[in-house]
């Protein structure tokens, strides 16, 4: 029986995207070494999921993603106020909040490991079923 998804990043530098993830996020871990420190292998809780699956094209033609693409997004219920509790936390973000039809997204920058969508969304969301 499935229990559960587990996604991974990929970071040039590991321990820096983990004590993001750990003091900046505040996701709780468990670890396969002898703490919780970020140079440990640690493995974090993300919360509620939920899964979509998109096409590679576009409706209109041009390419959207190639195939074996995949992605991880962030969900909120406020984008102006997450991007303030955050941001006083020490994260950044690369550009401004845009309306991208089906939310208000930014690119949440995570250390090592580029960025991530955070967004608002304004579609059904399947992570409370």
């Amino acid at each position: 029986m499935l229990t559960a998804v587990h996604t991974l990043i990929y970071s040039t530098d590991p321990p820096e995207t983990r004590r993001f993830l750990k003091e900046v996020l505040r996701w709780p871990c468990v670890t396969e070494g002898e703490s919780d420190d970020p140079q440990e292998w640690l493995i974090f809780r993300t919360g509620p999921s939920e899964m979509g699956v998109h096409p590679t094209a576009g409706p209109q033609g041009g390419t959207w993603a190639t195939e074996g693409t995949h992605q991880i997004t962030l969900m909120c219920d406020d984008l102006t106020a997450t991007m303030e509790e955050l941001g006083a936390r020490g994260a950044r973000f690369d550009g401004e909040p845009t309306d991208m039809g089906f939310g208000l997204g930014v690119d949440l920058v995570l250390p090592g490991a580029g960025t991530l969508l955070l967004y608002e969304p304004r579609h059904p969301v399947a992570f409370d079923l």
